[in-house]
């Protein structure tokens, strides 16, 4: 049985992968939190790192078929300097000893695949982004994301192939984006954000895991690809879709300013709802891809009912 290696693999979007890869997988999930040790029903072990030293850990890596690295910690805060650090430090600091261990390793992993984000390009409502012709933004998280991509990149490895997932908004089942939202429709806040007018790049958490097995088996492809819907949608659009399929006909607008004090309250930014981005899957659907859910309505039925 093949073995795939997923680094920051409790959260969500690990989570979800672990369960996609387990029926033909040996998954072993690498992770900072004390977990089980190996589940045999399932072909998941959890292994111990800490995301910066090299360790016992480092073993797991050689003759793994891939190693998929989402460590990072959450951007869903406020931008203080403390929590600044901490979302670079996080983010480097795994993908650096990743990169340290695939070296010491005696048959390193084939594929090296590496979290990054589609906020890396510019705020955008007048032109889709795509690998080829995305213009990079600017602002703290996009430095976030070329600098994450920076690090993963510099390290030349002969025979291994890189790939760095530029990722959309993940909407699914159990957790994540998919639950505040519905949580704000079913308190009658689901009504625009600002504008409406500002781009959401999504994907639907099946799709996510199917295309990520689809870059494992395709190996003439490498470098940056990213991972959303072939359709992305307004903020309006997103909120009335939403409103629709759960049956709340009404839902209270929130503008710039009341986003702005809301996000204070709750520790985070606005900037995460405001940015637009209008992210689309050019290599992906290029290469063959298909999605399953390429729209929003036939996605978010699967996801709510």
């Amino acid at each position: 049985m093949k073995r795939i290696i997923i680094a920051g693999g409790t959260g969500y979007l690990g989570t979800v992968l672990a369960r996609y890869f387990r029926k033909t997988w040996e998954v072993v999930i690498l992770s900072r939190k004390s977990m089980t040790s190996f589940d045999s029903e399932h072909n998941i072990r959890f292994v111990h790192w800490d995301g910066q030293t090299l360790g016992n850990w480092t073993k797991e890596l050689d003759g793994a078929e891939a190693v998929i690295n989402l460590a990072g910690k959450s951007v869903n805060c406020r931008y203080n300097d403390k929590n600044k650090q901490e979302i670079f430090d996080s983010r480097t600091n795994a993908t650096t000893i990743i990169g340290k261990a695939i070296q010491l390793v005696a048959t390193p992993p084939k594929l090296w695949i590496n979290s990054s984000t589609a906020t890396i390009y510019r705020h955008a409502e007048d032109k889709d982004m795509d690998e080829l012709d995305g213009e990079i933004g600017n602002r703290f998280s996009v430095e976030v994301a070329k600098h994450w991509e920076k690090t993963f990149y510099d390290f030349e490895i002969k025979n291994i192939r890189k790939i760095a997932l530029r990722t959309a908004i993940v909407l699914g089942k159990t957790e994540g984006v998919m639950l505040r939202l519905l949580n704000l429709v079913k308190f009658g806040l689901g009504g625009k954000n600002g504008s409406g007018s500002q781009f959401v790049s999504w994907i639907h958490e099946n799709d996510f895991c199917r295309a990520v097995s689809f870059l494992i088996e395709h190996e003439q492809i490498g470098g940056n690809v990213n991972l959303s819907s072939p359709n992305p949608i307004t903020n309006d659009f997103l909120m009335k879709s939403i409103r629709k399929v759960t049956k709340n006909p009404f839902g209270l607008p929130a503008t710039k300013w009341m986003l702005k004090i809301g996000a204070f309250l709750i520790g985070t930014e606005a900037e995460l709802i405001l940015k637009s981005r209008r992210v689309v899957p050019r290599r992906l659907i290029k290469s063959g891809f298909v999605f399953q859910y390429p729209d929003l309505e036939e996605a978010l039925v699967e996801i709510i009912n």
